[in-house]
């Protein structure tokens, strides 16, 4: 169970690959905040038109209001002195002036949530979120499910060839994936990973 500090305000991160509930859990957390009757507003980076410009919506349509910011510095701008809870949903979005944003607001005295990708399509760290993630006071780690195996998917594997690392989409463009089942674009990794299956699996070659 999270302890909340007294105070002062803190940092928590909600991260995982696609389809892993990341604003679905930003959402629910907002909304025991406003039934504690506390100021809360929500900011989505301007790329993110998916399902709406004014709310964020989560991929079993859950849905909270929310500001669309063209940049970081501009949730400053926004932010209301009363506020008490500030969100970023799709943080891997925002630019990298993002991590002063969140600090500033959590010195400010207020509880900021972010919620964002960790991994690129590339099984990359997706900037700014090892940096969001390396200051906040509390990190919560989801995993989605793997859609050819059922396992813990760790993944978000991108359908489409385009080579660009932000392509914003759905289930049209992305699926979860185990580490077994991820095909990242770099096949070398591909091959360590058939090497290590092939390892054998009893006496001293089998530990690392």
């Amino acid at each position: 169970m999270m302890i909340e500090p007294r105070g002062c305000g803190w940092i928590e991160v909600i991260c995982g690959p696609m389809f892993s509930g990341k604003t679905e859990e930003l959402i629910r957390r907002v909304r025991r905040a406003e039934i504690a009757r506390q100021k809360v507003q929500v900011f989505k980076p301007a790329i993110d038109t998916r399902y709406s410009s004014s709310h964020v919506v989560s991929h079993d349509d859950q849905r909270k209001d929310a500001t669309m910011v063209s940049s970081s510095l501009e949730v400053l701008e926004r932010i209301e002195p009363d506020t008490r809870v500030v969100g970023l949903d799709e943080a891997q979005f925002f630019d990298d002036k993002v991590l002063a944003v969140a600090n500033r607001l959590a010195w400010e005295g207020r509880r900021v949530i972010v919620a964002g990708l960790d991994l690129d399509y590339r099984g990359v760290p997706f900037e700014p979120m090892p940096q969001l993630m390396s200051v906040a006071e509390y990190v919560t780690k989801l995993l989605s499910i793997c859609v050819v195996c059922g396992n813990p998917a760790n993944y978000s594997q991108k359908l489409s060839t385009d080579g660009a690392r932000v392509e914003v989409g759905a289930k049209d463009l992305y699926e979860a994936r185990c580490r077994i089942h991820f095909e990242p674009p770099d096949r070398s990794i591909l091959a360590a990973r058939t090497r290590r299956s092939e390892a054998p699996v009893s006496g001293e070659a089998a530990h690392v």
